[in-house]
């Protein structure tokens, strides 16, 4: 994992780190080396390209002709373009002119001529005009260069590909702010920590993908150490794939009890059981309402199935009976997948996780007055109308066992919180922050960039934003998918996090198997998660 920083957070640490002997100088060859590494590990051909640098005035701008060196160093013919005259002192552009490498000083460039041509004739642009201390707008001399440099490559037939060094210049790096003139990148390298910037729109929509660059700073460096805010890469999340032994059986993987389905969602049922098996859980319950029972099985036959007692097609109050004689049986219990809102299912809820309450009203549980057997139910993860159901039993985050999974999208969050949508999507790390450690669960808050929260204090931001998981029924996957890594043994917040990567990865290549992410639906991604899950372990 990485951390996410904001840019006087990331001021501080670069300080530790400078006085502590990593001194600034040596964190720009850092930086330098390790976007060209990433450039070089994204595009192995770019050895052989034409590339630009875009160099601006400061640091961000040495980082950029460090890049330079390290391409040239590996074959590539590498050309530079200051926006601004740079010092005869500058030793990293002093390196790049005794390699030879053209440079042109924008002062000198009349009409942008030699910036046109280089426009035209090159394969890879990396912009390195302005760092994560910029503020937009954008002026002077370095606007009219960035919105020649976007005019020229709206002309090309075939546009160049465009790296980023730290941020695209122009992106307010905490906000998510950006300029106009910016240019939009294919691949960001931010250096040692992720920024907010990066993460929020419309800045987002600017940086393509995200990699973390090394510039040598220690993870244990107090500075950022304590930060507590994560960004989920593949290195981070690899290590928390359950182990499968070849002398397992389906016991060992765990048995998830999905309750899910009324006979007007009765897919998201079979959605949150693709999601769970495929991504490795021994044995899958559907506990579903009797009249969509015959639909399902022919699409889930590996499924096993508890028949509910339903009112006018939805789950009823007696249920809860009928899934608790079961549970001492499953090692994760998913709660909520195509429920509807309907009264009988609210009573449902009610009597399965509100003991005390059902106790006053005689039904038969196996909670007794003074006993604390609702700490022997299994994790439980609640997505979709389940947790709109929550907000109408009073106290209901008191009732659930510890660190249950809350996955709400932001119009369900705000039936939880009374926030608006707006106010939550303005502060989502927050809001996921808050409103876990007042409950005492992890919260998933889904969307671009979904955040995990959990009660301890610690959260997690995913580096997937993507059309592709904008469809019905990509939520129901993803809590079939966190359940069943629950019942493999994961601890909430790691299955949370885990789940959550292998679902927007899914979403990612199932866009590119299919070429568009307007084609890509709910069982594509179930289906690919296996493909995800051997990426990730051959890293």
């Amino acid at each position: 994992m990485k951390k996410v920083v904001t840019v006087e957070q990331m001021r501080a640490i670069e300080h530790a780190a400078d006085a502590s002997g990593l001194t600034y100088d040596k964190m720009m060859e850092n930086a330098g080396n390790s976007i060209a590494a990433a450039i070089l590990e994204y595009w192995p051909e770019a050895k052989k390209w034409n590339v630009t640098i875009l160099v601006g005035p400061g640091n961000n701008g040495g980082d950029g002709l460090v890049v330079g060196h390290y391409l040239q160093e590996a074959g590539a013919k590498v050309s530079v373009y200051l926006a601004r005259e740079r010092t005869d002192e500058d030793e990293n552009l002093q390196r790049i002119i005794r390699h030879g490498c053209p440079v042109t000083t924008a002062e000198k460039d009349n009409r942008h001529k030699a910036l046109k041509d280089l426009i035209i004739s090159t394969d890879l642009l990396v912009d390195s005009v302005f760092g994560t201390g910029f503020k937009p707008p954008i002026k002077g001399d370095t606007k009219n260069i960035l919105a020649f440099v976007n005019k020229v490559l709206e002309e090309r037939v075939s546009t160049p590909y465009v790296v980023a060094v730290d941020c695209p210049s122009g992106l307010d790096c905490d906000t998510g702010e950006i300029a106009d003139e910016s240019l939009v990148a294919d691949l960001t390298v931010t250096l040692a920590a992720a920024k907010p910037g990066l993460l929020r729109f419309p800045g987002a929509g600017y940086v393509g993908e995200i990699v973390v660059g090394d510039i040598g700073i220690p993870p244990s460096q107090k500075e950022i150490a304590t930060i507590n805010l994560d960004f989920a890469t593949r290195e981070g999340v690899r290590a928390w794939l359950p182990e499968r032994p070849r002398d397992a059986h389906k016991g060992t993987f765990g048995r998830v009890m999905i309750v899910a389905g009324s006979v007007n969602f009765p897919g998201a049922a079979s959605l949150a059981a693709l999601g769970a098996y495929r991504s490795g859980a021994g044995l899958v319950t559907l506990a579903v309402p009797e009249p969509i029972q015959g639909f399902l099985v022919p699409m889930v036959p590996e499924a096993t199935w508890l028949v509910l007692p339903h009112e006018i097609g939805v789950i009823a109050g007696p249920a809860a009976d009928v899934i608790l004689d079961e549970l001492p049986h499953c090692q994760a219990l998913l709660l909520g997948p195509g429920f509807g809102q309907e009264r009988p299912t609210l009573t449902f809820m009610e009597r399965l996780i509100n003991p005390s309450a059902a106790a006053k009203q005689g039904i038969g549980f196996i909670h007794q007055e003074g006993d604390d057997e609702l700490m022997k139910l299994p994790p439980i993860v609640i997505d979709a109308d389940g947790l709109k159901l929550l907000a109408g039993i009073p106290d209901w985050h008191v009732h659930l066992p510890g660190q249950s999974i809350l996955t709400p999208h932001p119009g369900e969050m705000s039936v939880l919180t009374g926030l608006s949508v707006t106010e939550i999507q303005a502060e989502r790390e927050q809001t996921a922050l808050d409103w876990a450690a007042q409950w005492g669960h992890v919260v998933v808050l889904k969307g671009a960039f979904t955040v995990i929260g959990s009660p301890t204090g610690q959260a997690t931001i995913m580096p997937f934003a993507t059309p592709a998981l904008a469809r019905a029924g990509t939520g129901d996957v993803l809590s079939g998918v966190i359940a069943s890594l629950l019942a493999q043994g994961l601890q909430p917040y790691r299955a949370a996090i885990l789940g959550c990567f292998l679902h927007g990865w899914s979403g990612e290549i199932a866009a590119g198997m299919i070429g568009s992410t307007a084609g890509v639906i709910a069982g594509d991604v179930a289906d690919l998660i296996p493909a995800a899950i051997s990426e990730l372990e051959r890293g």
